[in-house]
């Protein structure tokens, strides 16, 4: 039975690393096509949610029945409960990137509208969280999660700085209102994939090392504040 479970397993491990490519492949195209004015790169994007929905289905059930027939316990139960998170969470990624697939769309109506280079920044920042969450996650790696959650802050200040700018476009140039408004969901949705590379990170720290570390970014902070202050 053990052996089986194993078998099992290992099959299942081989099919969401595909779903790892996948996913971060749609993310990448999605933000080329935005940065490149690339229909043909957002439609291929697009085209993909309809692999990513099925696969979604498919891994939530094949957990499900691992954990029903041979009723796993410790590191196997814990690595179901993790595929079951971290399949949602690519999901929702390629949702994601689906969203910025259309935005990039409908910026090409707009051909002298100038995409923020600040927001081709955050999303390489944003693309390589997501590509060492990943990593993390097949490696086993808590290092890696930990420098992930600690980058989050750098895009959600880049995020920041995009809407800044294209607030100031939308105020010296009524023209570039409704271009602004697409680059501001692009950047939001990239934002989000940021937090969700961060998920993926935390569910790798409670598979590895049994931590439940969700919520905790914030008070570690206001810890180490409290630190200094007293020293």
């Amino acid at each position: 039975m053990t052996k089986h479970l194993d078998r099992e397993l290992d099959s299942l491990r081989s099919d969401l690393i595909s779903q790892f490519g996948l996913v971060e492949q749609m993310i990448l195209n999605a933000v080329r096509a935005l940065a490149e004015r690339r229909a043909d790169l957002a439609d291929e994007v697009i085209s993909q949610d309809a692999i990513i929905d099925a696969n979604d289905i498919k891994f939530e059930e094949e957990c499900l029945k691992l954990l029903a027939l041979h009723q796993p316990v410790a590191t196997s139960m814990r690595w179901l409960f993790t595929v079951v998170k971290v399949n949602n969470e690519l999901e929702r990624m390629a949702d994601l990137a689906c969203n910025i697939a259309e935005r990039a769309k409908s910026i090409q109506e707009y051909p002298l509208f100038p995409v923020p280079e600040e927001l081709d920044e955050m999303a390489a920042g944003a693309t390589s969280m997501v590509k060492n969450a990943l990593d993390s996650f097949i490696e086993g790696d808590v290092t890696k999660s930990r420098a992930v959650i600690a980058t989050d802050d750098q895009v959600d200040r880049k995020n920041r700085l995009v809407i800044e700018l294209l607030h100031e476009m939308m105020r010296e140039n009524s023209d570039y209102i409704a271009p602004a408004v697409h680059c501001f969901s692009a950047s939001r949705h990239l934002e989000r994939i940021a937090d969700l590379a961060v998920n993926i990170s935390e569910e790798v720290i409670y598979l590895v090392l049994g931590d439940i570390v969700r919520h905790q970014h914030g008070e570690t902070e206001v810890h180490n504040n409290e630190n200094a202050d007293n020293r």
